[in-house]
């Protein structure tokens, strides 16, 4: 009896692999051994960077909303310990927003903890 193998299953699997690659330069894109360790590596650091873009964006908007506290006479952390014993529960992704595009209202939630 024949050797069966699933040439289609195959197949499918290297098109779905060199699809991912499209873009990449040179050999990578169209070469399947080099093109599927490329998209495994880029699949790794795609997984990687979802979690590091939330910690790069939680420091861009401490440093906004400190920028925006030292126009006010008062440090970040000051302003976030009276915030909170104020019982403001605003976010430091709308207080940065606040405090970039909206600088009237940054302000009277200042004045409102000062």
């Amino acid at each position: 009896m024949p050797r069966s193998v699933n040439h289609v299953a195959s197949r499918a699997k290297r098109k779905r692999v060199l699809k991912l690659a499209k873009g990449f330069f040179g050999r990578k894109k169209n070469v399947w051994t080099v093109a599927k360790n490329a998209v495994e590596k880029g699949l790794v650091y795609a997984y990687r960077d979802r979690k590091a873009k939330k910690r790069d964006f939680r420091g861009l908007w401490i440093q906004r909303i400190n920028a925006g506290a030292r126009l006010h006479d008062m440090s970040y952390s000051e302003l976030m310990g009276k915030l909170k014993k104020a019982g403001i529960d605003l976010n430091r992704k709308v207080l940065a927003d606040l405090a970039m595009n909206h600088p009237a209202a940054f302000a009277e939630v200042v004045h409102k903890v000062k």
